[in-house]
């Protein structure tokens, strides 16, 4: 909708981002902001937002069904839910790609029903004023900042919504599938290890563009 507010938190990018986001102005409401890593930018578009919930996805996100925030909203209005996600699906890539997200991610999605919820910064939508209650993402995290407010949510405020966002194999490609693997399972293992978390992983490095949208 034409009336729907879009923040994109630009982290200096190379790539013309600022230019090619504002050309669609005939079009969105959209505004571009001052970004930095994800959790920065992320809180700067949380902070300029004023509807009841606010959507986080990333830069590389494309929506696999166009109905899905619609029905993410719908559901969060009908079940009083603070946070809501969906499945991600790699386009790109060989079905090693496919595989490590349909069955690592979407797979620890679903175990987080049992748990804490799981949920990724490539499509998060947050009730706003529960966003504020728990901090918003720490600035401090450069890796899972993510995974480590989702976790405080509520189980019973929590919900997955099928229909998908595209992803891209960049992060495989950039890192290698075990090292990606192997840093994920860390995580999940240390959710309750604040060091954990706060320690520096790499995860940025040589990154091109940690540009994070809100």
């Amino acid at each position: 909708m034409s009336s729907t507010r879009v923040l994109v938190a630009d982290a200096n990018s190379t790539d013309g981002t600022p230019a090619i986001v504002m050309s669609f102005r005939d079009r969105l409401n959209v505004s571009v902001i001052r970004g930095g890593m994800p959790s920065a930018g992320r809180n700067q578009g949380a902070a300029q937002a004023d509807t009841p919930y606010v959507l986080f996805i990333d830069a590389d996100i494309e929506l696999a069904d166009r109905s899905l925030v619609r029905r993410c909203v719908e559901q969060a209005q009908r079940d009083s839910l603070h946070c809501v996600t969906t499945n991600i699906v790699c386009r790109d890539g060989n079905w090693i790609d496919k595989l490590f997200y349909t069955a690592g991610v979407d797979l620890c999605q679903y175990l987080s029903y049992l748990h804490r919820p799981f949920a990724t910064g490539m499509f998060m939508l947050f009730d706003r004023r529960k966003f504020w209650a728990l901090g918003g993402f720490n600035e401090l995290i450069h890796f899972a900042e993510d995974y480590k407010l989702s976790q405080q949510v509520e189980r019973k405020r929590f919900a997955i919504v099928r229909g998908g966002v595209w992803t891209t194999n960049r992060r495989f490609k950039r890192m290698g599938h075990l090292p990606v693997g192997w840093l994920f399972v860390k995580t999940a293992l240390n959710y309750w290890n604040e060091k954990h978390f706060l320690r520096d992983h790499k995860y940025w490095a040589n990154e091109a563009d940690g540009t994070g949208r809100a």
